[in-house]
C-alpha cells in the first residue's frame, strides 16, 4: 500500500524506495527519504529536532511546517489575534483523498477549514487544501487557498510560507543564486536596521553565523549545496525566500531544539511574506514548491 493512513499521520511510499510522512497536526511533513540519480539509496532529507513535539501539543520543530496566514509576529491589522506563523501549523488537518498512486508518484490531499478556535483568530471564510506529491527523487508541496465567501464578502489578505528544515551540515552549506537580491536582516538589534533593506553580494549564502534573512522578490529557484549533497528548490507564486539558522547564539535558547541541532540543518523557506496576497471571494491562490535531490 503506497498510501498508509495511521492515527496521527499518513505515510507515502514510492515503488522505487522513496518515502514521506505527514502529520495530520499542522499538515507537517516530518520525514522525506529519497535517493539521487547517482546514489539511489533513500536517505532522510529533513531535520526534526530530537526534542520536537509530535503529539500535537505544539508546532513541530523541524520538517516542513506550513506557515499561514501570517509569517512571524503578525503585522496586518486583521491578524492581530494570530499566534506567530499563524494557525495552519498547529491545527489538525483532515485527510481528503489519495490524488495519485502510480509508478510516477504518490500524492495525497489534506484540508483545513475554519473551526471555532480559528474563527476567533481569523474571521474570514476560507478553505485550505494541501497536496503532497512524492516522486522518486522529488517532493512537491502545493498549498491551495480558497476564499469561500459570497460575492459581497470582503477580500482577505494573507502570507504563506513553507518552513523547510533541510538536513545538512550548517557550517558547510551554500545557497544560491541570491546575488543582487534585496533582503532584510532580522538579526539586527534595532527596528530601523531590521526594516532597512540590504543587497546580497555573496555568490553563495552561508549560515556560519546566526542568520535570519528575508529575501524579497527572489529568483524562485534555489540550489542548496554542501560537500556531499544538493537539493534544488523550484517555486510558483512564492516571490520571497527566508534563509534561517540560529547557530548556538540563538539556537541554545530554543526550548525544543536538541543540543547542537543548529549544526545539522539549514532552513531555506520559500514564501510570500513581504506584503500580502489579496484574495477576492471565489478566488483560489496556489503556492508551490518542488524539492529535487540532485546529489
Amino acid at each position: 500500500m503506497p498510501v498508509i493512513q495511521k492515527n496521527d499521520r499518513v505515510v507515502l511510499q514510492h515503488p522505487k524506495g522513496a518515502s514521506a510522512e505527514v502529520l495530520y497536526y499542522g499538515a507537517t511533513v516530518i520525514s522525506w527519504k529519497a535517493g539521487s540519480t547517482t546514489n539511489p539509496y533513500p536517505v532522510e532529507r529533513l531535520f526534526v529536532s530530537g526534542k520536537a513535539a509530535l503529539d500535537g501539543s505544539k508546532p513541530v520543530r523541524g520538517g516542513i511546517p506550513v506557515v499561514f496566514p501570517a509569517f512571524g509576529a503578525p503585522t496586518h491589522p486583521d491578524h492581530a489575534k494570530l499566534p506567530q506563523h499563524g494557525f495552519a501549523r498547529n491545527n489538525v488537518w483532515s485527510f481528503t483523498n489519495t490524488v495519485m498512486d502510480n509508478e510516477a508518484g504518490v500524492s495525497v490531499k489534506l484540508s483545513l477549514e475554519p473551526n471555532d478556535a480559528i474563527k476567533a483568530q481569523f474571521d474570514h471564510p476560507f478553505h485550505l487544501e494541501y497536496v503532497i506529491t512524492l516522486a522518486e527523487h522529488q517532493l512537491t508541496t502545493d498549498l491551495h487557498v480558497k476564499h469561500t465567501g459570497l460575492s459581497t464578502t470582503p477580500a482577505f489578505e494573507f502570507q504563506a510560507l513553507f518552513h523547510n528544515y533541510f538536513r545538512a551540515p550548517a557550517n558547510d552549506v551554500r545557497i544560491s543564486p541570491l546575488t543582487g537580491v534585496s533582503y532584510y536582516d532580522k538579526t539586527e538589534t534595532t527596528e530601523e536596521a531590521r526594516t532597512t533593506p540590504k543587497v546580497e553580494t555573496r555568490e553563495g549564502v552561508d549560515v556560519k553565523k546566526f542568520t535570519d534573512f528575508v529575501y524579497e522578490n527572489a529568483p524562485g529557484r534555489y540550489d542548496v549545496v554542501w560537500p556531499d549533497g544538493a537539493i534544488e528548490i523550484r517555486t510558483k507564486n512564492l516571490k520571497d525566500v527566508v534563509v534561517w539558522n540560529p547557530q548556538q547564539e540563538a539556537g541554545s535558547k530554543i526550548g525544543d531544539m536538541e543540543e547542537g541541532g543548529w549544526e545539522k540543518y539549514v532552513c531555506v523557506e520559500p514564501g510570500y511574506v513581504r506584503g500580502f496576497v489579496k484574495l477576492e471571494p471565489g478566488q483560489t491562490w496556489l503556492g508551490q514548491q518542488v524539492l529535487t535531490v540532485k546529489v
